[in-house]
């Protein structure tokens, strides 16, 4: 079975590309830059000929990669608040975090498999409307919208993917010290 991991270069989705190859998952590991990190987890994997972990660069890479699991885990946070707006990294935020799971599933397509497969997009509660009101912004304006765009998002990919008998879950890790 094929998995496609987005922002596998580090942090969370480096970790469950691993994960998911000692489970015996060939993996594909999506991201803007492969890393030292990434690249050593597909070293090992060609030295022990158990799994497999390929490294592509860009959502075009996808073109013909028919998949069980995508698992969009790609994510940028900047902290800064309301009073040092900064809408260049709003932009950039909700780009990578609400629309690049999008651009991945559209990617993936109709080769997403549809016997079984199943979509998991990494959002967080800080994208909570509910949530904010009592915790207040704690200078997260940007990732809070965007992550708010990313539940939304995935909610409307959800009804889509529902059609095709896939199941869709936005999972909140919890607070994942990474280097984002």
């Amino acid at each position: 079975a094929v998995a496609v991991v987005s922002g596998a270069n580090r942090g969370l989705g480096l970790e469950l590309c691993r994960q998911l190859q000692q489970r015996g998952w060939r993996v594909v590991a999506l991201c803007r830059r492969s890393s030292p990190e990434l690249e050593a987890l597909r070293q090992d994997c060609q030295r022990s000929s158990s799994s497999h972990v390929t490294v592509v660069e860009g959502v075009d890479a996808l073109a013909g990669v028919s998949a069980g699991l995508l698992i969009c885990s790609a994510g940028i946070l900047s902290t800064y608040s309301m009073a040092d707006l900064d809408t260049a990294a709003i932009r950039q935020q909700v780009e990578a975090n609400a629309l690049g799971p999008l651009r991945v599933a559209h990617a993936l397509g109709a080769n997403l498999a549809p016997a079984g497969a199943k979509v998991a997009i990494v959002s967080s509660k800080m994208g909570s409307v509910a949530d904010t009101a009592q915790d207040g912004q704690n200078g997260s304006v940007g990732y809070r919208m965007s992550k708010a765009a990313a539940n939304m998002a995935g909610q409307l990919l959800a009804l889509e993917l529902r059609q095709r008998g896939i199941p869709l879950l936005l999972i909140h890790p919890g607070t994942v010290t990474t280097g984002m």
